[in-house]
């Protein structure tokens, strides 16, 4: 069994007392594991949100882990991968300190014209791309009841102040220092751009890459040639690298079935 294992593997067993633990070491034919935060009881929240199924506890795991400074989550549309992204960088942004900002790009796929000839600011010309920052901080920030519709607008101008959207078309030459990086829809990414993206990474920065392996837009790329593919499967066993697939929608029974049936 050892044989089949990885660094940062998670193992479980649900058969009686639930065990989860995650692969840290292996040592010939013995492994050294890790047991996990169980962030599917709500004392271990994050920023408000609880893991609704295993691999969003997983999930959580990873993204909370210091040692961890890659993180790549697939799944199909509602498992839960932006939220718990967002959620896990304004923990670590705001309670923990451990990062200076969220910054937070994707894939401009489809796209009529390059980016630069759209009117505005960077963030302005971005801004049709990204809903699912929106839609998910709604979320986040609907979660803190106590503080009623004043507290909630303070706290959402608060969390603006610390995120950072950013094209891709402008991070060549950049280098991100103690950031909260994620890049969402990143199976629409090349290899040589996953490469130019993931290497801006400095000291203290995170990567985070979200992605649905089933829905890539680009035309010329295959679930094969994906830079997500790429990349995940390049990081496999790095110790300071981790992955997991989720499995279950949570969005809502309709956009579980239209994701299997559609």
């Amino acid at each position: 069994m050892v044989a089949d294992l990885i660094v940062n593997q998670f193992v479980y067993l649900e058969e009686g007392a639930p065990f989860y633990a995650q692969v840290r070491e292996i040592r010939g034919r013995t492994a050294v594991l890790r047991v996990l935060r169980d962030y599917l009881h709500a004392k271990n929240s994050v920023w408000g949100v609880t893991a609704r199924n295993r691999e969003q506890s997983f999930a959580l795991n990873l993204l909370c882990d210091p040692e961890c400074d890659f993180v790549s989550l697939i799944g199909q549309a509602g498992t839960g991968k932006t939220l718990l992204a967002l959620a896990a960088g304004l923990a670590q942004t705001f309670e923990a300190k451990r990062f200076s900002e969220i910054i937070f790009t994707r894939a401009t796929v489809p796209v009529g014209e390059d980016i630069g000839f759209l009117p505005g600011t960077e963030e302005e010309k971005m801004a049709p791309w990204m809903g699912a920052l929106e839609d998910n901080l709604e979320v986040l920030n609907r979660s803190d009841e106590a503080g009623g519709e004043w507290g909630r607008a303070a706290t959402n101008d608060l969390i603006r102040t610390r995120i950072r959207i950013k094209s891709m078309s402008f991070m060549r030459g950049r280098t991100f220092i103690n950031k909260f990086l994620i890049i969402d829809e990143a199976q629409n990414l090349t290899p040589k751009q996953m490469k130019t993206l993931v290497t801006r990474a400095g000291m203290g920065t995170k990567v985070v890459c979200l992605g649905n392996i089933a829905q890539i837009d680009t035309p010329y790329l295959t679930e094969g040639s994906s830079g997500l593919t790429f990349v995940v499967d390049r990081f496999k066993g790095w110790p300071h690298a981790g992955h997991v697939t989720m499995q279950r929608g949570e969005r809502s029974r309709l956009a579980d079935y239209a994701a299997e049936a559609l």
